[in-house]
């Protein structure tokens, strides 16, 4: 679905940029007005970072492997999630499908910008393209057919399917136990960086965390190749291994 050189490798190859994407996306679905369904499961809220990495795994297969291997890992996803649906008795909405393919993609962009660099015009374009491909795949429809076009509708959703509940807290409140009270505040800064103001306004986070100026730091860490040292300090002992196998730079 990608090429060798594409810049949706490069994001979906780098460990840090990847668990920045989720750390947004678990900021924003959380405020979701189908969050619901993650507790229909149970399985997000009873291990959020284990979810995390099933997540993960799919998408790199979409995104690393071939044209045929791709489309059948988008079907797997697919046949999950019609499983979930038979199971409640009604499908997910459209509009949350696509608020998901919205969020991998915006965080996409917004992670590898902090960490790295803007993407390019053309660059947007292939990061869009990819996931578009992704949802066609999945059936979901009314998909834009231009990155502009998903701009407009990506504010349109921001502002139309997103509250605050119980059950926003009670997945933060799972993300603290998991993490242990200083990691989910570097959590939250990390999220106060990253989403758009709607989603920062709701959770009531800082515009300006104290991360924000230690950003400069990341570059360095890279030059000096102490990546691996910042992962073991910042990740859960018992999910390094896992973080590590993300990185296919």
């Amino acid at each position: 679905m990608t090429t060798p050189t594409s810049i949706v490798r490069q994001i979906w190859g780098d460990a840090d940029v990847i668990l920045l994407v989720f750390a947004g996306s678990a900021a924003e679905f959380a405020l979701n007005k189908a969050v619901d369904w993650l507790f229909f499961t149970g399985k997000l809220p009873a291990d959020p970072i284990g979810r995390l990495f099933s997540t993960v795994q799919y998408a790199q297969q979409i995104v690393f492997a071939d044209q045929t291997r791709a489309s059948q890992a988008v079907t797997r996803m697919a046949d999950i999630h019609a499983g979930v649906e038979a199971k409640r008795g009604y499908e997910i909405p459209a509009w949350a499908y696509r608020d998901v393919l919205y969020m991998l993609i915006d965080y996409s962009e917004r992670a590898y910008e902090l960490l790295h660099r803007p993407l390019t015009d053309a660059e947007r374009g292939e990061l869009f393209d990819t996931f578009q491909q992704v949802g066609a795949g999945m059936h979901v429809p009314d998909l834009p057919n231009t990155y502009a076009d998903f701009k407009a509708d990506r504010e349109r959703h921001l502002a139309q399917d997103l509250e605050r509940s119980a059950y926003t807290d009670k997945l933060f409140q799972r993300y603290r136990e998991e993490l242990g009270d200083w990691r989910f505040g570097l959590l939250l800064q990390a999220q106060s960086l990253l989403v758009p103001a709607p989603v920062r306004s709701l959770l009531k986070l800082p515009e300006r965390p104290p991360l924000t100026y230690l950003m400069w730091l990341y570059p360095l860490f890279n030059t000096l190749r102490l990546r691996a040292l910042v992962q073991r300090v910042l990740m859960p002992t018992t999910y390094l291994a896992k973080v590590q196998a993300l990185d296919r730079r």
